[in-house]
């Protein structure tokens, strides 16, 4: 029998028990909280980057011009990591590849796709790739941190069963009993906005261009590595947990050229804000 508050969460640890709703109705429109709290997630991200855009030698056109770009590339790459890694999935109506609105994207995918966004963008703009990378790439710790409040109110992306300190229960309406799981989207989320609130004050120190983005690539690396191997929900790859790998690959290749690039001297004036800086013609006095 499927008790009255099936829907509930629960945190024992906290002694919480909560019903977060998927949508929210406002006559007919009808508002997913999923793709809301994303929205929110975005839109902190762009506001975090424009405020601080001329620490980096860029303009605020230049970020707003380049979410235009980087959206569309990071929804299409999310979705074609996930269905190209689902497959068994989509073979019998390939056409549903093209279904995004029924759900199927990968994080890690729309990293991907953002990345090659930036990348058209800063070649049209003539602008530094490497500078756009760090500063975007730390919003994109905000965006990512509060993004995965989306996994919790559908009741997704947890982990396996656990009885530890931290584990979340979730009514089975198969088993019909009450479950608990790791609740994977919670480790991420704040493994996310420690290493925001970290790198946001390193990188007020950076000494060369690109410096923050190879800490992001480390430290998410790092963080999706030890959570990916504790979801039930992954992408596989024959043997292998495909963002598991990618994060791993990703996060040693970050930290070994991390540590190589700490012991070379770097030239304060190399760094692309002083480069716009110089390059600048100075204000002439008023008379």
């Amino acid at each position: 029998m499927i008790p009255a508050n099936y829907s509930n969460i629960s945190f024992p640890f906290l002694g919480l028990e909560v019903n977060p709703p998927r949508v929210l109705q406002l006559g007919p429109l009808t508002i997913h909280y999923y793709g809301a709290i994303i929205a929110l997630g975005l839109m902190l991200a762009v506001l975090y980057c424009c405020k601080r855009s001329k620490e980096f030698g860029l303009k605020e056109d230049d970020i707003l011009d380049g979410v235009l770009w980087v959206t569309p590339f990071a929804i299409v790459c999310a979705r074609i990591y996930y269905c190209a890694f689902s497959w068994e999935e989509y073979a019998a109506d390939p056409i549903s590849v093209l279904y995004i609105w029924n759900g199927g994207i990968a994080i890690y995918g729309g990293v991907i796709g953002a990345i090659i966004g930036m990348a058209v963008i800063t070649r049209v703009k003539k602008i530094k790739l490497s500078p756009v990378l760090d500063l975007i790439l730390l919003g994109f710790l905000i965006g990512q941190s509060i993004g995965r409040w989306g996994n919790f109110m559908n009741r997704e992306a947890f982990g396996a069963a656990t009885d530890s300190f931290f584990r979340m229960g979730l009514f089975n309406t198969k088993t019909g009993a009450w479950e608990y799981y790791h609740p994977t989207f919670l480790y991420e989320s704040l493994w996310n906005l420690c290493g925001f609130v970290l790198l946001h004050f390193l990188s007020k120190k950076r000494r060369y261009d690109g410096q923050m983005a190879l800490s992001y690539a480390a430290w998410y690396g790092l963080g999706r590595c030890i959570v990916e191997g504790l979801r039930v929900d992954s992408l596989w790859w024959g043997p292998f947990r495909v963002s598991q790998v990618l994060a791993g690959v990703t996060c040693i290749a970050a930290v070994s050229l991390l540590a190589y690039l700490q012991f070379k001297p770097h030239d304060p004036g190399k760094l692309w804000v002083n480069q716009v800086a110089a390059a600048e013609p100075e204000s002439k006095p008023q008379e």
